[in-house]
């Protein structure tokens, strides 16, 4: 019987040749997929590591193997698998859907939507130790931005907060993401989180690193960002503030053209606020319990598998 917050058996087998091999006699992992379920039974419901239900075997085992796959990838790594076969599956081999019905005559693009979301942290989070741990760096996605501060907590506003600096296609599937401090700004994070951004190809070919538009909100609104779009060769929809508006019209011809913006393409920055929306459905992601930043993007790399699989995976009932 499948519970609350676990996988399916077509969800399960469709991760299960990614997760590592068993060790040798004497050294075995626990089975997998129990371990698995209780880590995100964690995520979803938040609950603290010693108060997980007893049919996930002991917390300390399901926490290490957590704190081990988030360090050295492994969760960043099944994500990316899923985001490879999801790119290979699409028709047209991308991973956007069509724009509008009136639009089918143009060549469809690959849009990326970008914002930024913030995770207040509970006060368990505060206190880790300054020595990073062994098994650190972390590889894969979602890496650490070490000029940003220890451990991406910071005061804001809302108090210690940690902000996630995203990317999500046009389904509200979350790409690549990058964690700060909460009082960081979303625009000086713009070209760090588009540089984040690799879907590797099913055999040869080099990853999809630069999408054809990128969609985002006033913040990001900045002539930097803007000419690092034009050097890329990405169109821009970004809108741009009042007060930009009115400095321009006040240099006159000297204030140059204003920038291109289609209020149509714009609409469809709402899927990643809906990326947000199903991600902060996770309590662990909407309020940030982990002392270590490389777990935290290991919670979020567990949400976003999650995503993933809800969209990739077809369950039996749902079958036309």
């Amino acid at each position: 019987m499948v519970r609350r917050h676990e996988l399916t058996d077509a969800q399960w087998q469709k991760i299960e040749p990614l997760l590592p091999a068993n060790g040798r006699p004497g050294g075995q992992w626990a089975d997998h997929r129990t371990v698995v379920n209780g880590v995100l039974f964690r995520a979803r419901t938040g609950v603290p590591w010693p108060d997980l239900p007893e049919r996930y075997g002991p917390w300390q085992t399901v926490y290490e193997r957590h704190r081990r796959w988030s360090a050295d990838g492994t969760w960043q790594q099944i994500l990316a698998e899923l985001q490879i076969e999801a790119d290979a599956t699409d028709p047209d081999g991308q991973l956007a859907k069509a724009i509008e019905e009136e639009s089918r005559h143009r060549p469809q693009e690959w849009a990326v939507n970008i914002d930024s979301t913030s995770c207040r942290a509970h006060q368990h989070a505060a206190g880790a130790h300054h020595r990073p741990p062994r098994d650190f760096p972390q590889k894969g996605g979602g890496a650490r931005v070490e000029a940003d501060g220890r451990e991406a907590l910071g005061r804001s506003r809302g108090g210690l907060t940690s902000k996630v600096h995203l990317l999500s296609d046009d389904r509200a599937r979350p790409l690549t993401w990058q964690t700060s401090p909460g009082q960081r700004g979303d625009s000086p994070m713009f070209v760090a989180v588009l540089e984040g951004l690799r879907i590797r190809r099913r055999g040869p070919g080099r990853p999809r690193r630069r999408p054809d538009r990128v969609r985002g909100d006033k913040a990001y609104s900045s002539r930097d960002n803007r000419a690092y779009l034009r050097r890329r060769g990405i169109k821009a929809t970004i809108a741009q503030p009042d007060d930009q508006r009115a400095k321009r019209r006040r240099k006159g011809r000297m204030g140059g053209r204003p920038p291109t913006f289609d209020k149509a393409q714009y609409r469809h920055r709402s899927a990643v606020e809906r990326c947000v929306s199903k991600w902060k459905q996770f309590r662990a992601v909407a309020t940030r319990y982990d002392k270590r930043d490389y777990i935290f993007n290991g919670t979020l790399a567990v949400a976003a598998v999650v995503i993933w699989l809800r969209d990739i995976v077809q369950e039996p009932s749902e079958a036309p």
